[in-house]
């Protein structure tokens, strides 16, 4: 899973999470095909996981076997954190569990070059179900 090397502060503040007005606020970087012919773009916001990202590229890897690349271009550098179960309100915030990617409507998550489409495209089809976000393939115009 990916995880960065080391973070400036253990927890951070969480942010807001109201899907209106994420909805808005789309991104501004990262949002065209760099490396590959295919690409798989977020259409909604939210939080991706490190675990789910890990999901998805084994699955990508999985169906296209040797032959293809693949590119992650989202990096889960923001920790999360949880409280235990049955735990009562108060007493602090709870421990990091692990590290997610905020993920804005526009940003492309991953990218795949060196197979045929149909084999892209299903890779990447399966690679969106992994997600808890709304995704939609994208390819080069040739």
């Amino acid at each position: 899973m990916l995880l960065p090397k080391k973070v400036k502060y253990r927890k951070w503040h969480t942010t807001r999470k109201n899907p209106k007005v994420s909805a808005k606020w789309t991104e501004s970087r990262g949002t065209t095909l760099s490396f590959g012919a295919f690409g798989l773009k977020a259409f909604s916001s939210g939080r991706v996981k490190s675990n789910q990202l890990e999901s998805a590229r084994k699955v990508m890897s999985h169906c296209i076997g040797k032959t293809g690349k693949i590119w992650i271009r989202v990096f889960p550098d923001r920790p999360f954190t949880a409280k235990g179960a049955e735990v009562g309100m108060g007493a602090g915030k709870g421990d990091p569990q692990g590290y997610c990617a905020e993920i804005k409507p526009g940003r492309i998550l991953f990218e795949i070059d060196g197979v045929e489409g149909v084999v892209a495209k299903e890779a990447l089809r399966k690679a969106g179900t992994k997600l808890p976000v709304k995704t939609k393939i994208i390819s080069r115009v040739h």
